[in-house]
């Protein structure tokens, strides 16, 4: 007798539809194995935690909106021989995260910045927590529409609950106001509150240019970012380096250009 057409809607009832997955393979396993009821049903029951773990982390992926599948797995450290390695392997663990902390990485173009940023917000999704990655020019942005149509407060809140928010090209482009003032709120909500990932083309030192009209504003702002922040510099070859074309074989006779006259 096959039990699965009526266990079925009890188990869509009770919201565990996605046991019927392997049901079959499972029940074959107990047969074989002469494994105790309670076996069979410890098998079952790791199968759906494991699917629910597995769905969990997809959807955090996707809200992630992460740009590619950047890992720390895939990052070629042997680019950047001065990268404190160390200190990059420890916030992979999401220490940072615990301790509400920002991360700042500095490097000039193409020295991998956006990869790291993103495999550190790849760790923290395995870790469970929730993660947001966006450009400084789309943050803000979203929050200027959210401004025109009177929601700037509840986008506000929801963007300073994110658990880990990577702002990424940071001072890319100045901002002017109001852009300024909702980065500033933005930053100041999020402050000992929640971790926030900040990536720039820009030094440390510079970082007061992505706010040209007001100064003071800059100060408050980065002054907050730069508190028990872990800084990371990235400093060697771009990976954008355009590949050279291979060199014309000596030997190979010289292509004839036909001209035509018009």
């Amino acid at each position: 007798m096959n039990p699965v057409p009526e266990l079925a809607p009890h188990l869509k009832q009770l919201r565990l539809s996605g046991i019927l997955d392997s049901l079959e393979a499972r029940n074959r396993q107990a047969i074989e194995g002469k494994l105790a009821y309670t076996e069979f049903l410890s098998l079952l029951i790791q199968d759906e935690v494991a699917r629910r773990d597995q769905k969990k982390f997809d959807l955090r992926l996707r809200r992630a909106a992460f740009r590619a599948g950047k890992t720390l797995e895939g990052f070629d450290f042997s680019r950047l021989p001065n990268l404190n390695r160390a200190l990059v392997h420890d916030l992979a663990t999401g220490r940072y995260l615990a301790e509400k902390a920002p991360v700042l990485i500095v490097g000039p173009c193409g020295t991998g910045k956006s990869h790291l940023a993103q495999a550190l917000g790849h760790c923290a999704v395995r870790q469970g927590a929730d993660v947001l990655f966006t450009t400084q020019a789309q943050l803000c942005a979203s929050l200027t529409a959210a401004r025109a149509v009177g929601t700037a407060e509840r986008k506000l809140a929801t963007l300073a609950r994110v658990p880990l928010l990577i702002i990424d090209d940071f001072g890319l482009k100045p901002m002017r106001p109001p852009a300024d003032e909702d980065f500033h709120d933005l930053i100041a909500e999020r402050y000992e509150q929640a971790a926030t990932i900040v990536t720039s083309n820009l030094d440390f030192t510079e970082w007061d240019q992505a706010f040209p009209a007001n100064r003071l504003l800059a100060a408050a702002t980065l002054d907050r970012l730069r508190h028990n922040a872990y800084c990371l510099t990235l400093d060697g070859a771009s990976y954008r380096a355009p590949k050279l074309a291979p060199a014309a074989s000596k030997s190979a006779p010289a292509k004839q250009v036909k001209s035509t006259e018009f």
